[in-house]
């Protein structure tokens, strides 16, 4: 796979001044862009091909890798549940995993000091948390009060987790530390309300009122655990960031109010994983999971400070780690809020100046916000399970604009971010799942399954324009229904992905370069008004296995001759690959010559 890099500057490709481009989606796209730096780490390999623990012996060789090579998963309590899925999707070519974290609560409490939940009723997950008879908010008030009788517990927050951190989560041993329970370990932190994090630790001077954050851990380590089994697999993980408490008037948004408190709580944490865990490869980043969507005006939301205070936090503790975050789009015109693709690529600029490392926005497909259509499509009914959510219209009447579309302005944003020094990446996230389905996947929701047919569909559309593409998300989507999608994958993986197509010459031939994914024996076939032609790869062109460092990992290169002096002016031409097993691209590209 291919990691994140030192921008050294841009430079332009030579274009052959006769040539003619074959655009595949529309005339905006760039006939050429600058090339990119180097990435500065390799992927990881598997340690050993077969590993037995308390859990079985499980393989880490990938059986059937799939252009998708990056997956979300939920925090389980089984740490063999942690172990099937990783060497399930291993399996299937993925070598990233991102959790799916928790959030930051601002809580209430009793005269007692009992923790209460939003809606002002005891909250079970903290009952336990007692020292010396008193609960574990009383417990740190009274430490306070012997320091200075005016001092008290101002706000009082909780954070749930199933990680246990180490000594370098306090900074004041005195007021700050573990208590072990059974079933939880508490984490006692005390904190100044303006995110300052005093390192004098005197808290017998001026009487102040304090945060508590009140950790709820697990005894053991999942963090721990999870690098563990990616070290074996060849994996890396991006575990999230404690997430913002929301703005109650508007819940898309961060609530300000708790910057300090988050920046503090923040730091600590990934203070415990500098020390742990900096020099593990397998701790690929960390992953910001407050959702915002990509819009022209994000620069001017306030979770964007919010962002930037976490993401300057990341680059002290962390330095070289990149964060990722993947938010979505929204192409509906029949809403206030959707947006066009020159739009969203503001709001990729507005998110990189954050610090922001990764960009995966969401394509949306799952939640029906955009659409998978061709230029040539646009006038066509939309797909039937896309009317729940945009009813029965043609994509011209329900959006600016398909998934290809965005991905190609955000991927010019990104090139001219480069060339003025920033650091991103562009990574393409396809939703695995439908608005509604008969197979519900999710346990709450209407979500249901997809099939590959429709992600082979999604990694087309993605195109030349990003550098990994990832998917939200393992479970429930990859692996509910019959069949799975998992299983739709294992058995048709071979099958041929064509992502982008351009009209290339080499020598005196003229021809077209197609782009994509299992194209090892392959034919391309092109259609167009004139009829249909066959070009077999090795027979005729040149297939190259390796292609350059910013295509997602296991894309290829094929050309092969072609006369576009035969195809009519401004016609759209149909380009698909197919292979020796009869298997063919489930989605062709659309291509046209620009003249």
């Amino acid at each position: 796979m291919r990691w994140l890099f030192l921008a050294v500057g841009a430079a332009i490709l030579a274009v052959v001044a006769a040539a003619i481009i074959v655009l595949p989606f529309s005339s905006e796209d760039p006939v050429a862009g600058p090339a990119t730096p180097k990435p500065s780490s390799t992927e990881p390999t598997p340690k050993v091909s077969a590993v037995t623990d308390r859990c079985g012996t499980f393989e880490t060789k990938e059986q059937a890798p799939y252009a998708v090579t990056g997956y979300w998963i939920t925090p389980k309590s089984n740490p063999c549940t942690w172990r099937k899925q990783l060497q399930e999707i291993h399996s299937v070519g993925g070598d990233t995993i991102i959790r799916i974290g928790y959030g930051l609560q601002y809580r209430p409490v009793t005269g007692s000091g009992e923790i209460k939940t939003k809606d002002g009723e005891l909250d079970s997950l903290y009952e336990a948390c007692e020292e010396d008879g008193l609960t574990c908010h009383d417990a740190a008030e009274r430490d306070l009060r012997k320091a200075n009788p005016g001092n008290r517990i101002g706000r009082t927050y909780v954070y749930r987790t199933d990680e246990s951190f180490g000594e370098a989560l306090f900074r004041c041993p005195e007021m700050e530390h573990a208590i072990q329970t059974p079933k939880r370990t508490y984490f006692r932190l005390i904190t100044q309300p303006d995110g300052s994090d005093d390192s004098t630790c005197d808290f017998s001077g001026r009487a102040t009122s304090y945060d508590m954050i009140l950790i709820a851990g697990k005894p053991t380590d999942s963090l721990k655990e999870l690098l563990d089994l990616a070290d074996q697999f060849g994996m890396r993980v991006f575990p999230a960031l404690p997430l913002a408490p929301r703005d109650p008037e508007t819940p898309t948004r961060a609530n300000r109010k708790h910057i300090g408190t988050l920046t503090t709580v923040t730091r600590r944490i990934l203070q415990d994983y500098g020390v742990r865990f900096a020099e593990r490869e397998s701790l690929g980043g960390v992953y910001q999971p407050f959702e915002v969507q990509m819009s022209d005006t994000l620069a001017d939301n306030p979770t964007l400070e919010v962002y930037a205070d976490q993401h300057r936090i990341v680059e002290q503790e962390l330095p070289g780690k990149p964060i990722l975050i993947s938010p979505y789009l929204d192409a509906r015109k029949r809403v206030a809020f959707g947006q066009t693709p020159k739009q969203v690529a503001e709001g990729f600029r507005a998110l990189t100046k954050t610090g922001v490392g990764i960009i995966a926005p969401q394509d949306s497909r799952g939640t029906g916000k955009v659409g998978l259509f061709w230029p040539d499509e646009r006038e066509s009914e939309v797909d039937e399970r896309l009317r729940p959510v945009v009813g029965e219209s043609t994509y011209e009447t329900a959006y600016h604009g398909s998934t290809r579309d965005y991905y190609r302005e955000m991927s010019i944003a990104r090139e001219e971010l480069l060339v003025a020094g920033y650091e991103v990446q562009l990574w393409a996230n396809v939703e695995a799942f439908e608005p509604s389905g008969d197979q519900p996947c999710a346990p709450h929701g209407t979500r249901g399954k997809t099939d590959k047919k429709r992600l082979d569909q999604a990694v087309t559309m993605a195109g030349r324009y990003v550098q990994k593409i990832v998917s939200y998300m393992w479970s429930d989507f990859m692996t509910c229904g019959q069949p799975s999608l998992e299983s739709e994958i294992t058995a048709d993986w071979r099958r041929p992905i064509a992502v982008d197509a351009i009209r290339r010459g080499r020598d005196v031939q003229d021809g077209v370069e197609v782009r994509g994914y299992n194209f090892q024996g392959g034919t391309v076939t092109i259609q167009w008004s004139g009829g249909t032609q066959e070009l077999v790869v090795s027979a005729v062109g040149w297939l190259d296995e390796d292609p350059l460092e910013e295509l997602p990992e296991g894309m290829v290169t094929a050309w092969v001759p072609f006369n576009w002096s035969q195809v009519p002016a401004g016609e759209w031409v149909k380009i698909g690959v197919k292979v020796p097993s009869g298997q063919s691209t489930a989605e062709p590209l659309h291509v046209r010559i620009d003249t």
